[in-house]
């Protein structure tokens, strides 16, 4: 009893200690169990997920992420859309969040030709309800994943945030539209707005539908990888602990703007030829078979991060060759050699 009676208090203490509450929406997702699992390493914080297990992008591999992040004494789940606008009202009413993190979305360029509605729904509808639910208790910090794709298949590179955006469909137009709505409320709310323009972000527990884990799923699946233009792309290729480390340092980086929009990049592109070698180098030969371009694909991404150094100071990005070393080894650990997209 006195052991019980100790505990309990003990817990007590610990949340007194916890000043911080972030929420992360989309904490199944890629970079929201990434950065959710990165952020509850440190004292002080308290980390609320939540999550739709949309079946897109993978929802084994999200159930893997969850079950990882509720190891986690500081981490809390629950599943809930964002398209529910009274559920999302009533967790905001529940908490005070310090900072939020705002991930959950439809995700990818080619599924938005094949369902816009989703998107018009999630991404738009859905930001609209996290947005507006938060005027009753202001966060600090408003963060919000954009993408690369608001800028289209520009000639210009890099590519920088003061570029005209040209998004050519409706997955960059729903980012691009997240954006011009958040502008507007960072001048109504108290909240400092952060729009996170992603530039090809990959690494441990990725998201199967993308190209670098299609590449290890054919490799150790023995299947054929489909390469689309031949190959002939360039991708500004991020790696997601350096992505992590970024968005730790703009949550606890003094800004003065309202709004902010920037350029998540190692600013660093590939030959996508290139970059299939060096995880040929950490694996084994991969069966490729050329297809044509695909219309919903840019030729070329390649990010200017000079703003975001500006903000948060030194950067040091991970090597290539260790990312994507670092990548494969995560992959064969976890032994989902056969997720479903």
């Amino acid at each position: 009893n006195d052991k019980e009676i100790i505990k309990k208090k003990l817990i007590i203490f610990i949340n007194i200690l916890i000043k911080k509450k972030i929420l992360v929406t989309g904490a199944a997702g890629f970079i929201g169990y990434s950065i959710s699992e990165y952020l509850l390493k440190k004292k002080n914080i308290q980390i609320i997920g939540i999550d739709n297990f949309s079946n897109y992008s993978g929802k084994d591999i999200k159930k893997l992420r969850i079950k990882i992040l509720k190891k986690y004494q500081n981490f809390k789940f629950y599943k809930i859309d964002i398209k529910n606008k009274s559920k999302v009202d009533k967790l905001i009413s529940k908490f005070h969040f310090t900072y939020v993190i705002h991930l959950a979305a439809e995700v990818g360029v080619r599924y938005s030709i094949i369902r816009p509605d989703k998107y018009i729904e999630s991404n738009i509808k859905g930001f609209f309800n996290i947005v507006e639910s938060l005027k009753m208790k202001q966060p600090e910090k408003f963060l919000f994943a954009s993408s690369s794709s608001v800028y289209g298949d520009s000639k210009i590179f890099p590519l920088n945030e003061n570029q005209n955006l040209n998004p050519k469909n409706i997955y960059a137009l729903s980012k691009k539209n997240n954006e011009e709505l958040a502008k507007i409320y960072s001048s109504n709310y108290s909240t400092q707005f952060l729009a996170l323009r992603f530039f090809t972000v990959f690494g441990e527990l990725g998201r199967p539908d993308m190209f670098f884990y299609k590449s290890l799923n054919s490799i150790f699946n023995n299947k054929k990888l489909y390469l689309n233009n031949s190959g002939d792309h360039y991708r500004d290729f991020t790696y997601i602990k350096d992505v992590v480390k970024i968005i730790d340092k703009l949550i606890f980086t003094k800004l003065k703007k309202p709004f902010y929009s920037l350029n998540i990049c190692s600013s660093k592109p590939i030959y996508l030829k290139n970059f299939l070698k060096i995880i040929e180098k950490f694996s084994k030969k991969i069966n490729l078979v050329n297809v044509p371009a695909h219309p919903a694909d840019v030729y070329k991404t390649h990010g200017s991060n000079k703003k975001l150094i500006s903000l948060v100071k030194k950067i040091k990005f991970t090597k290539i060759e260790k990312a994507v070393k670092n990548s494969v080894k995560s992959y064969k650990k976890h032994k989902i050699f056969n997720q479903n997209n």
